[in-house]
């Protein structure tokens, strides 16, 4: 059950990591992320 729930948190972190990335960064700051905050973001996110 681990290993499925390790790639579930894998598979949120990725597409966090690709949406935040196709946003532009005014889209970003509106939301309070500057681009170099991306990876932390999505890490953080997919650990919920």
């Amino acid at each position: 059950m681990n290993v499925a729930r390790s790639f579930n948190n894998w598979r949120k972190y990725r597409q966090t990591v690709s949406e935040l990335g196709r946003m532009t960064a005014r889209e970003l700051s509106d939301l309070g992320i500057d681009r170099a905050d991306i990876r932390s973001v999505a890490r953080a996110a997919a650990s919920r």
